[in-house]
């Protein structure tokens, strides 16, 4: 789940935990979910929906997805007003009050995955995960971001040699499973720009990953080709059950 505000609206991009779960963590950060406007939905799977439908009903909260992903997450998220329900079609933009939302389509084994960057006052921050690979027409898209979310997921050989079955291994390694740290590392490679100032690793395994083995490579990589880390931009690691500190762009 990330959460987004500027002076005026308050918006999150999924919510994969319990309606409590993500109550706790806003409270952590002193925000309130009765001032979050809108969900906007990436795709069905479990870890980014889980929690939409109760926020819907519980807040009031307008919820946005593209169709296949209304489809898919339909017996996941229970009933939802139709008021509350919006298409987002993928590669749009959509202004939401002082936010242009930009989508994107991505490779990942979901009905109609997208991700969102966020435009506000000159500024983007751009969320990126769930995806097998990153193609030329997404890194054109997301280029030179003032912020990112990076998947990190998995390292490869900590994946090979772990516990999941050799299907699910063969899904994450594959085109429309999700990054390693040497492939997060390289997808930032080809989009960060003069402007970027902040980058978060996200959605590291529990099982296949270590925050330090995934911060390291990203780093020592970006380091190896001339990216200024920890100068000219900041690295940092997203948690999976503790909230980041607000971050002003």
């Amino acid at each position: 789940m990330t959460y987004l505000e500027t002076n005026h609206h308050r918006i999150l991009i999924d919510a994969g935990l319990s309606g409590k779960k993500i109550e706790g963590l806003m409270n952590k950060i002193n925000r309130s979910l009765a001032d979050v406007e809108a969900i906007f939905v990436t795709h069905e799977h479990s870890d980014h929906c889980h929690g939409v439908g109760v926020l819907a009903r519980r807040y009031g909260m307008a919820v946005y997805a593209n169709q296949g992903t209304w489809d898919a997450m339909a017996s996941k998220v229970g009933k939802i007003p139709a008021d509350q329900k919006f298409i987002f079609a993928p590669n749009s933009v959509k202004e939401f009050g002082d936010m242009d939302i930009e989508s994107f389509a991505v490779s990942h084994d979901a009905a109609e995955p997208q991700f969102y960057q966020v435009h506000h006052d000159n500024k983007t921050f751009c969320i990126l995960t769930d995806t097998g690979y990153v193609s030329s027409r997404v890194a054109g898209t997301i280029k030179d971001a003032d912020a990112y979310l990076m998947e990190c997921n998995h390292d490869t050989e900590m994946l090979r040699m772990g516990p999941y079955s050799w299907p699910l291994k063969q899904r994450i390694l594959g085109d429309e499973g999700h990054l390693s740290n040497e492939e997060g590392a390289d997808a930032l490679m080809s989009v960060v720009g003069r402007r970027t100032k902040e980058i978060f690793l996200g959605h590291r395994s529990q099982h296949n990953n270590m925050r330090s083995l995934a911060h390291l490579t990203v780093a020592s990589m970006m380091e190896q080709h001339d990216f200024g880390v920890d100068h000219d931009f900041r690295l940092d690691d997203a948690e999976p059950e503790q909230p980041s500190k607000l971050m002003v762009l």
